[in-house]
């Protein structure tokens, strides 16, 4: 098994805070999850997340016009300069203070940032003459505000910035020294905060729109009309005011397109409006729920509106001419418990404390579906074997089935009794699922096609903590705080069984994909092998030494010295048996190698300070008397009343002392299991749901590569009709044009022999591109006797090595999947030209050119051409007349069998 694996995507949070921007091209939305930063392409319906962490939670972030630079600070003022095309970090930097905006000036060379009251601009960093790179250089400051910058907007000739600040005024700014005059002008009148300036397409407007809703529109414009000529005469004045008159809301974000003259904003109740300006006229109001507006985004061509609400970590994409929505997406609202992928591999269920079942698209990234049902925390779900039905349990106490086809809760599990069930099995043969208590130490098990409670499995001495299923023999493996684990045989005659003394209590289990093993973890972290048939420990791994245990921010000694989190709440066999992957609530995700009981790599799960558990020493430039500086609630010192008052609940938020009103996150992993497919794994932690796989996506494959293979030699064997070995060559280059042209010229009487003699090393990267390729190609029947040949040749190999060939298998389904729609959809809307054809005989034809034999001989005047014309119109409506005959005769016969019956 590969052990190589990266991190990859981050799902199951969409938005946390800061500002959200869309790319030049308007394709892609980039947004602030937490420490990291996501781009979903609203196109292509995929999303990844961008490997690099910042040590807080992002603030804000922009993109260049050109598409390659991308700057991202923290609320501490770091920065972070990446490279977006290729993914790679260039450069970091502090600015010492938090930035509440950062921007691109449009012809790329400068950029420009708010820290505090004091507007910075410096030069995009490029490479020198002597390609040198210089990373940053100030350009210079501006001062003149009294109080901290909210936001600014360069001009479109990138010659002025204006700027605005919570001193309820906004500044026009000059980049050149010699337009300094022209610019040097403070905008005043607003009551309150001014959130937000634009300038017009022409630059002869400016507008300023200020929290509590007045929307001022400001001209270059002489004191005196007598004074037009002379331009040290004119002055910014106001010529027209606007008021939003939204009763007691708050504007909270706006944002204006200059081309298309589109006004957005967004409130503090949820609602959004759409003006045109400058006539000030409401295009649309609409609401994306109760909590507040925090950012507003357009894309370039002014079609496309994002939204972003960090309370509820709601995401959308609304396209405001269709009103409809492009992208919709929202995160779990309260910590993840747990998660299972679907046998494909190609979906992640998780399940949170907010009762909430999400079901989300591994490549995609996206949501499907969100299951609700349950009334309590949701603490286990687990899929039947063909994957069209997921489990639950809950802590309301119920088991409940779901539907994933119709997307549906059909089967309701209860107890005799009320109890909880925090763990959950489900019989390889989707017939039996069985589910565990705290409050009962029997094990209940129920049968799926009637509903009904077949048994309670009783012997353990304590409450029942984890449960599992052997995939191949239906042997039911469970632990309990009795420290045993107990082996049951459910379809047996006696369930009488012998317990297995752990001699600490069991946090988690696992059984190994063949049912010959069982591995569980334990208080003093260890993880212990057991043999089922002979119920003897066959091996033991000391996790101790291997776990970050950070330090949080209340504690009085070192990490070091901490026993809090060392040990794993959760583990999980690989596909092969050879390897188990562990997590539990600290910083840490180990890889075990089990025959030599080593650990293979550990993955650290966060790096973002907001989160306890994540440091190994505390700042003390932030201790005082009193404790740290970090844990003293500022939220009462905030100059906005909405920002003051505190609606949470003592103990909402997981992760602390539940005793306290307000408690800090903590670092935690609640669940980790392999994908199927076995290229990837997933945990569900505080982050959201990691995603970590081996990256098979390769530029250049070497794989028996000589001097002698080239493009040119590939062309050549093609052209002496050597397909396999121009194939070959082509997949060895690994050059894409080369592939597909090699690919089509291959004739059809050559296909099996080709894809019978094809080595196997090269049967998935041939199935995956031919799948991506047919899902745009026109050649159906092409491709499609490619697929024939490839799976009729190598069915068994891939069948044995089915971990191998997921993401190709996976591919092929999508295109063949599309063909059948295609294909049906056809069918039917030609089904009566189909009937007619099939009835007739070519009997209808011989009539039309009998009449058009004669037409032609009665016919004195007009061309050849003009006489075709009219013959194969008059075809044509024959053929018309008869299809609709038929559907009438045949609708009619459907009425008189309805009147039969």
């Amino acid at each position: 098994m590969k052990s190589d694996f990266k991190f990859s995507n981050l799902l199951g949070t969409v938005y946390r805070q800061g500002n959200v921007l869309f790319s030049h091209d308007g394709t892609q939305l980039l947004s602030p999850v937490g420490n990291r930063v996501s781009v979903f392409d609203l196109v292509n319906n995929k999303s990844f997340t961008f490997e690099y962490e910042h040590r807080k939670n992002v603030a804000t972030l922009d993109l260049n016009r050109q598409g390659s630079l991308l700057i991202s600070v923290d609320d501490d003022g770091r920065a972070i300069l990446v490279n977006y095309r290729t993914r790679n970090v260039l450069h970091h930097f502090n600015f010492k203070e938090h930035c509440n905006s950062v921007k691109f000036s449009p012809d790329g060379k400068l950029f420009a940032l708010a820290t505090g009251r004091f507007l910075q601009i410096w030069k995009t960093p490029e490479a020198t003459e002597d390609r040198q790179f210089a990373p940053f250089v100030r350009y210079r400051i501006q001062a003149g505000h009294f109080q901290d910058i909210l936001s600014f907007t360069w001009s479109q000739d990138s010659r002025f910035v204006i700027t605005t600040s919570k001193d309820l005024t906004a500044r026009i700014w000059s980049i050149d020294s010699e337009d300094k005059d022209l610019a040097s002008t403070t905008f005043a009148g607003h009551r309150d905060y001014v959130l937000g300036a634009f300038f017009s397409a022409d630059q002869e407007q400016i507008y300023t729109v200020s929290k509590d809703g007045a929307l001022f529109k400001w001209e270059f414009t002489p004191r005196d009309e007598e004074d037009e000529e002379d331009l040290s005469k004119y002055s910014w004045r106001i010529t027209q005011k606007h008021f939003f008159h939204n009763e007691q809301n708050k504007v909270k974000c706006v944002t204006f397109h200059p081309n298309s003259r589109i006004l957005v904003v967004g409130f503090n109740n949820g609602e959004f409006r759409l003006y045109e300006l400058p006539d000030f006229t409401l295009i649309q109001q609409l609401s994306m729920g109760q909590n507040p507006v925090n950012t507003v985004s357009i894309n370039s061509s002014g079609e496309w509106l994002a939204f972003g609400s960090s309370k509820l970590g709601q995401l959308l994409v609304y396209e405001w001419q269709s009103e409809s929505y492009i992208l919709k997406q929202q995160g779990h609202f309260d910590s993840l418990n747990a998660l299972t992928y679907s046998p494909d591999g190609s979906r992640v269920v998780t399940a949170a404390e907010d009762g909430k079942i999400k079901v989300w698209d591994v490549i995609s990234g996206f949501c499907l579906v969100t299951l609700e049902g349950h009334t309590s925390s949701v603490t286990a779900v687990q899929f039947a074997k063909r994957g069209q039905v997921l489990f639950s349990a809950s802590l309301d106490g119920t088991v409940r089935a779901w539907d994933l086809i119709r997307y549906r809760n059909f089967r309701v599990f209860t107890a005799a009794e009320r109890i909880q069930f925090n763990c959950l099995a489900v019989d390889p043969s989707g017939e039996c699922v069985c589910a565990g208590s705290v409050d009962s130490f029997d094990i209940h098990v129920w049968s799926v096609q009637t509903s009904q409670l077949l048994d309670t499995l009783s012997g353990h001495e304590g409450p029942v903590s984890c449960l599992s299923f052997s995939q191949e023999n239906s042997v039911l493996a469970s632990a309990s705080w009795d420290k045993t684990i107990r082996i049951w045989s459910i379809f047996g005659r006696s369930q009488q069984v012998e317990p297995i003394d752990v001699y600490s209590d069991v946090l988690a289990l696992s059984t190994r994909p063949d049912g010959k093993q069982v591995a569980v973890s334990t208080l003093k972290g260890q993880i212990s092998i057991f043999d089922i048939e002979d119920g003897k420990q066959v091996g033991n791994i000391d996790c101790r030494k291997d776990i970050i245990s950070g330090r949080h921010l209340e504690d009085r000694f070192t990490a070091k010295n901490s026993e809090r989190s060392k040990f794993f709440t959760s583990i999980n066999y690989s596909f092969d048996g050879f390897a188990i992957v562990a997590g539990g609530n600290n910083n840490s995700i180990c890889l075990y190698d089990i025959p030599n009981e080593v650990l293979l790599k550990r993955f650290v799960v966060s790096r973002n300070m907001t989160l306890n558990g994540t440091m190994q020493f505390l700042n003390s430039g932030r201790l005082t008397e009193a404790g740290s500086l970090d844990l003293i609630d500022e939220d009462g010192e905030n100059s906005d009343l909405e920002d003051r008052i505190d609606n949470t609940l003592p103990g909402s938020r997981r992760g602390g002392d539940l005793s306290t009103r307000r408690v800090r996150p903590e670092i935690r992993v609640t669940s980790i299991q392999f994908s199927p497919t076995a290229n990837a794994f997933a945990a569900a932690s505080t982050e959201g749901l990691l995603v970590y796989s081996v990256d098979d996506v390769f530029a250049f494959d070497p794989f028996d590569l000589d001097v002698d293979i080239t493009p040119q030699s590939t062309l050549e064997a093609l052209k002496q009709n050597e397909y396999l070995n121009a194939f070959v060559m082509a997949f060895r280059l690994n050059e894409e044009y080369l592939i597909h042209r090699v690919y089509e010229a291959t004739p059809v009487t050559e296909i099996q022999l080709v894809s019978s003699n094809l080595p196997v090393v090269y049967l998935s990267r041939v199935l995956k591109f031919i799948g991506d390729l047919a899902l745009e190609s026109q050649h159906i029947e092409f491709n499609l006797l490619w697929i024939n040949a490839l799976l009729s040749a190598h069915g068994s190999h891939i069948y044995a090595n089915k971990h191998i060939f997921g993401t190709a298998i996976r591919s092929v389904q999508r295109f063949i999947g599309r063909v059948a729609k295609d294909v049906v959809t056809a069918a039917t809307d030609n089904k009566y030209a189909y009937k007619f054809l099939t009835t007739t005989d070519g009997k209808v034809f011989e009539e039309e050119q009998g009449a058009n034999s004669d037409g032609f001989d009665n016919v004195d005047e007009g061309s050849d051409d003009e006489m075709l014309v009219a013959s194969d119109e008059e075809a044509w409506q024959g053929f018309d007349q008869k299809v609709n005959n038929l559907a009438l005769q045949e609708d009619g016969e459907e009425s008189d069998d309805d009147e039969l019956i």
